[in-house]
């Protein structure tokens, strides 16, 4: 499989820049760079704290982190949330609360999604 360099644009120097957390993974782990909190069946714009470069023939999915959504019913209302390889604004996540009795707090620096980089044919 073809790697690719992706330039980043670190928009909040205090985060963790996107990364894998083990060999072999397709996601890269995004952070919130923001404090918030979700009601139930709520949603939100998070921000992460990051732009991107993609290539032309890439493209970027924003995708729901497994854990947050089996143990606290957090998802993406979009997912995957698309990134086309001409957007250069910042990432973010569409976030909702899926838990119809209890809210959840997200602090700066938690990790919210994943991203997956993967080429598409044009």
């Amino acid at each position: 499989m073809p790697s690719v360099i992706v330039p980043v644009k670190r928009l909040d120097a205090t985060l963790a820049m996107p990364a894998y957390a083990y060999p072999g993974d397709a996601g890269l782990d995004l952070h919130s760079a923001e404090d918030v909190v979700l009601k139930p069946f709520e949603r939100k714009l998070v921000s992460c704290g990051i732009a991107i470069a993609l290539p032309r023939g890439y493209a970027g999915f924003v995708v729901p982190r497994s854990g947050l959504a089996a143990n606290h019913g957090i998802s993406i209302v979009n997912a995957p949330g698309l990134i086309d390889s001409d957007y250069r604004g910042e990432i973010k996540a569409i976030l909702v609360n899926l838990d119809p009795n209890e809210e959840f707090v997200i602090s700066h620096g938690d990790r919210i999604a994943q991203l997956v980089i993967m080429e598409v044919p044009a």
